[in-house]
C-alpha cells in the first residue's frame, strides 16, 4: 500500500506543480491572445483565459460560474476519498495512476478558480498589458470566480476546403493546459488498458469510469 501511496501523491505533486508554474509564467509574460510557435506553427502557445469549463468551454455567468466551482469542490472531494477507498483496497496500479491524473488535473484547474482571481489583476489584449502577480490594487475576481489559464494550441492540419461543413477550418481547435492534458491521458490509459485496470466483477469501477467517459 505505500508504494501505491508514493506513487499517487507523486503523480499529483508532479502535475500540480508543472501546471500551475506554467500557468503562472504564462499569466505574468504574455498578453491575451499572445502567441509563441514550439513547433513551427503546429504546437503553439495561446495565451487564453476561460471562465469555465476545459478547453475553452463555458457555461453561464455569475451563477453558472459559482456553480461550477462548487462544483468542483465537491467533485475533487470525491475524487480523493475514492482514490483513498482504492489504495486501501490494494486496486492495481494502473487504476490509481489514472485516478490520480483525474484528480490532479480537477485540482489544477480548480486553484485557477479559487485563487487567480484574487493574486493576479486583468490581463489585456495588447503587447505591454501582462498581468502582475500580488497587485497593489488587488485582483481581477473573487474567490471562485478566477479564470482559467490556458496555452497549449494545436492545430495540426487544416482540413481541405471541399469537405462538407469541416472545409477551412483547423483540427484540434481547443485550447488546453497541463491539467487538460492530465485529465485526457487519463481517459486514454483507461480506454487502452481497459482489461488490465478492471477486473471483470468490479462494476463498481467499470461504472465511475463509463460515466467519466460520458
Amino acid at each position: 500500500m505505500k508504494k501505491k501511496i508514493i506513487i499517487s501523491t507523486l503523480i499529483v505533486v508532479f502535475i500540480l506543480a508543472l501546471d500551475q508554474i506554467l500557468k503562472i509564467w504564462i499569466k505574468t509574460h504574455f498578453y491575451l491572445g499572445e502567441n509563441f510557435n514550439l513547433i513551427g506553427d503546429k504546437i503553439r502557445l495561446r495565451f487564453i483565459e476561460n471562465p469555465g469549463m476545459a478547453f475553452g468551454l463555458s457555461w453561464g455567468e455569475y451563477w453558472g460560474k459559482l456553480f461550477l466551482s462548487i462544483f468542483r469542490i465537491i467533485a475533487i472531494g470525491g475524487l480523493i476519498y475514492y482514490l483513498i477507498y482504492l489504495i486501501k483496497k490494494q486496486e492495481k496500479t494502473l487504476t490509481i495512476i489514472c485516478l490520480s491524473l483525474i484528480t490532479a488535473g480537477a485540482i489544477g484547474n480548480l486553484l485557477d478558480c479559487m485563487f487567480y482571481g484574487l493574486i493576479f489583476n486583468e490581463s489585456g489584449i495588447y503587447p505591454g498589458q501582462i498581468a502582475q502577480l500580488f497587485p497593489e490594487n488587488g485582483g481581477y475576481a473573487g474567490f471562485l470566480f478566477g479564470k482559467v489559464v490556458d496555452m497549449f494550441y494545436c492545430p495540426l492540419f487544416i482540413f481541405p476546403e471541399w469537405i462538407p461543413f469541416l472545409g477551412g477550418q483547423e483540427f484540434f481547435s481547443p485550447i488546453f493546459n497541463v491539467a487538460d492534458s492530465a485529465i485526457t491521458i487519463a481517459v486514454f490509459i483507461a480506454l487502452i488498458f481497459y482489461k488490465k485496470i478492471f477486473k471483470k466483477n468490479n462494476t463498481e469501477i467499470q461504472e465511475t469510469v463509463k460515466n467519466a467517459v460520458e
